[in-house]
């Protein structure tokens, strides 16, 4: 009998959820952003926002993810032992994106709409939680 996935931390053994992730995460384009919950959503809530944390941590080398931020506009991965302090945010920066002095950016202003041709979906129907 398969388990269900934790929505805290998804189906880790479901490769294909984080692949969905990256493929989102690789339109970003720079100097825009996105939160972690707006890919959840824009997913269909197929991972929670910290799984898709959880994926970024683990992504493959031309997935762009410093253009993931948390809800407050500020950079999560402070807190990761095995990133450069500031690192997200010099990415950031170098993209154009300007932060105020509490380390925020504007939200309203650089995050990402989609954009023509954007394709979030997998083609599979998704259930509301």
């Amino acid at each position: 009998m398969a388990k269900r996935g934790n929505r805290l931390h998804g189906d880790v053994a479901e490769l294909s959820a984080f692949q969905l992730v990256y493929r989102l995460v690789r339109q970003i384009p720079p100097g825009r952003v996105l939160t972690y919950g707006q890919i959840s959503a824009r997913l269909g809530h197929l991972l929670s926002p910290a799984a898709v944390g959880w994926a970024l941590h683990v992504c493959p080398a031309d997935v762009p993810w410093h253009r993931v931020v948390n809800a407050q506009g500020r950079c999560s991965t402070e807190r990761l032992p095995d990133f450069p302090p500031g690192l997200q945010r010099r990415l950031l920066e170098a993209e154009g994106v300007v932060f105020d002095p509490q380390g925020r950016l504007d939200l309203a202003y650089y995050a990402w709409d989609g954009g023509a041709g954007a394709s979030f979906d997998d083609g599979k129907e998704r259930q509301g939680p």
